[in-house]
């Protein structure tokens, strides 16, 4: 592994994207992770001897991942096996009520007329058209290309055709002031307001924009046959299928920098890999803070900035369960959405904390499984894991207060249930100058997805993706960002000179020389 003509450092959903799309077009690519296996973020734990999956758990967006395959020539579904789920996810308060969100719409307005009312279904209809057009508006003006410099270039982007979406973005006031407008009970004000900790970010600070979120969800949530970490598994194997080279438990200590121009990346037992080009799929904070040397720092944009997204508590645990009513995807509500976000804002825990409860065993749908069953639970963090690890009295209060959310709604966990815990410490460690904020930069105020570093960087050579870069969090923005790396790598391959020519006419849309030479 002396030399590749791209170097990929981090093996998480972007960095495989990257190298999926240029192995795919016939370049010699290297990835170097420095964990175990694939997945980045997306991880398991295993508290009984079984995984449970850790990290992301929620897929959308199915159809960029099999265009990415397309691209390179393979079939995603040969590799990674989905299903469509028909309930989005159940909702429980602490009043005892609860609600599900469907993949029909109707379905899903049916349940919330029954929980409130003929208004609060209109409502509903009527955010649900809003969250449509601001989603139709970005979805290929923004998302799926390359970062506008301002909301401007991106209105030129879309054209006339664009504009009446584009004055509809609603980019001035907050997703709760969006949603309140919409919905007058408050749990569906909560519940709504909730598409902001996608991001990890408040809906009393997050433009009413990200309200997307809720027509990405609307459009479809994927089950992964085998738990999340299949898909990285999946991803892992197609780049490997396509030529790239996968180096596990290889830390990158150093981007070698001459001339103002990337020549290479060293590692930390003081291999030297030679390339030209590198795209570092870490969190853009980490290049700021200098992790990969002093040049990357100094050339790097300031643009991270701002407020840090939230990090997380999690607990991973495998025990029976007898709450029957819950499914997949589960959320408890707080009692209290303001003060709960309020306390995340001054940087500390929530006294009741909303927690998201995945219950894995349940994906298939149907009837609780008899027996164990695997759960991860997810409560909001401020990411102060670098200047404030948890203490164990913390964690103990921490856990007490989660399991009190869930027991008013009636799940109890058994108190010898095997579990592992994770703390922002814990994801500060995993991912370098972040404090744990799993989101990259908080995505508050209305220029926030604007300040999100492109694919460039100031050093030719070096590209950056993942999710804390354009165009944001989440499993498929990951991809997209991989794939606009892949881009900017090809596309620069294919204009400087110093580099043999192997993007072909039609950039990224082009069938694999790969798959030509032998389909």
């Amino acid at each position: 592994m002396d030399k590749c003509e791209l170097a990929v450092i981090g093996a998480g959903i972007a960095g495989l994207t990257t190298a999926i799309a240029c192995a795919g077009r016939g370049l010699d690519v290297a990835v170097v992770e420095m964990a175990s296996g694939p997945g980045g973020k997306v991880s398991a734990s295993y508290p009984a001897g079984r995984p449970v999956d850790a990290g992301p758990t929620v897929l959308t967006m199915l159809d960029v991942f099999e265009r990415i395959f397309d691209e390179a020539g393979l079939a995603f579904a040969d590799y990674v096996r989905t299903s469509r789920s028909d309930v989005l996810a159940h909702h429980f308060w602490p009043d005892g009520s609860s609600l599900a969100l469907y993949a029909d719409p109707e379905a899903s307005a049916a349940a919330i007329r029954a929980l409130a009312g003929p208004a609060a279904e209109q409502g509903f209809r009527d955010f649900t058209r809003a969250s449509a057009t601001i989603f139709r508006a970005l979805d290929r003006n923004f998302m799926r290309g390359d970062k506008p410099a301002n909301p401007l270039a991106m209105m030129w982007r879309g054209g006339v055709s664009g504009l009446p979406g584009f004055l509809k973005l609603d980019p001035y006031r907050s997703l709760h002031r969006m949603v309140s407008q919409h919905f007058a009970d408050p749990r569906l004000r909560q519940l709504f307001g909730r598409y902001s900790t996608y991001a990890g970010s408040s809906p009393f600070a997050t433009p009413a924009t990200l309200s997307l979120i809720a027509e990405v969800e609307r459009r479809g949530v994927w089950q992964v046959e085998g738990g999340m970490t299949a898909l990285a598994e999946g991803l892992a194997a197609a780049a490997r299928d396509l030529g790239a080279r996968l180096h596990y438990d290889r830390r990158i200590t150093r981007v070698l920098v001459e001339r103002g121009e990337l020549r290479g990346i060293e590692t930390a037992d003081g291999d030297v890999i030679r390339t030209g080009q590198c795209v570092f799929n870490g969190d853009h904070a980490a290049l700021e803070a200098g992790w990969l040397g002093a040049p990357t720092a100094r050339r790097t944009r300031r643009l991270y900035g701002g407020a840090r997204s939230f990090s997380a508590f999690t607990i991973a645990f495998d025990a029976p369960l007898s709450f029957a009513a819950a499914g997949h995807h589960n959320v408890f509500f707080s009692n209290d959405e303001a003060a709960e976000f309020a306390a995340l804002a001054r940087g500390e825990m929530p006294d009741d904390p909303t927690v998201y409860a995945c219950l894995q065993d349940r994906a298939a749908g149907g009837d609780a499984p008899n027996g164990a069953e695997r759960a991860l639970l997810v409560c909001n963090a401020p990411a102060r894991g670098d200047t404030h690890p948890m203490t164990q009295e913390e964690i103990e209060w921490c856990l007490t207060k989660a399991c009190r959310t869930l027991e008013r709604a009636g799940l109890s966990i058994p108190s010898n249930a095997p579990h592992s815990i994770s703390t922002p410490s814990d994801f500060a460690r995993r991912f370098p100058a972040t404090g744990g904020a799993l989101y990259g930069r908080a995505s508050h105020g209305w220029m926030a997805s604007f300040l999100r570093p492109g694919a460039r960087t100031r050093i030719p050579g070096l590209y950056c993706a993942g999710g804390s870069v354009h165009p944001g969090a989440g499993l498929p923005m990951a991809a997209l960002s991989g794939q606009t790396a892949a881009r900017a790598v090809l596309q620069d391959r294919a204009s400087t000179s110093r580099f043999r020519r192997v993007a072909m006419p039609g950039g990224m849309s082009t069938r694999s020389v790969r798959t030509s030479a032998t389909g």
